[in-house]
């Protein structure tokens, strides 16, 4: 039976901590399903279709890592991909009492999806998609936090912001 993940998150923008899990992820599992949600608690700078372009961008080098979106529950979406696995990223003691949490919840709703947490690369502890765009909005440099592509759409988007008021 192929072990097959996925990997949930809003990824507003996707850093180099994401692609840090991803490209693990992609070493253990057979296959990883990167799953972009729209989380309803926060206002994303990039669409949904746009986070999907990035991430299937960076996540080109990994033949095994699918990217999609979804909506709903999250075991609803593993279970429709047959993963068998959720995998998650921890950067520190504060990510573990949120993520607990989800994934007891996860376990309630179907006990035959594990959940794997991977501690993110002490390079990236720090790093957030929020503290990304907060540097990035003030032209600040994200080079060694985000890949190429990523930062050059930060760029474009938020000059997009600032010459009219809206990032589309």
């Amino acid at each position: 039976m192929a072990s097959i993940a996925v990997c949930p998150g809003s990824f507003d923008p996707v850093t180099y901590g994401h692609l840090d899990i991803i490209k693990r992820g992609a070493k253990v599992f057979d296959r990883v399903y990167v799953a972009v949600l729209n989380n309803s608690s926060k206002k994303p700078l990039f669409s949904v279709e746009e986070r999907i372009e990035l991430l299937r961008e960076v996540t080109r080098p990994f033949p095994n890592v699918y990217v999609e979106s979804f909506h709903g529950l999250l075991v609803d979406y593993a279970r429709s991909k047959n993963a068998n696995a959720i995998l998650r990223g921890l950067r520190a003691v504060s990510d573990f009492e949120y993520e607990m949490q989800i994934t007891s919840m996860n376990r309630v709703l179907d006990e035959n999806i594990e959940t794997f947490f991977m501690m993110t690369n002490s390079q990236y502890a720090f790093l957030s998609s929020s503290i990304v765009k907060e540097v990035a909005k003030y032209n600040g440099d994200i080079s060694d936090l985000v890949p190429p592509v990523v930062e050059e759409a930060l760029k474009r988007k938020f000059a997009a912001i600032a010459s009219n008021g809206d990032g589309n």
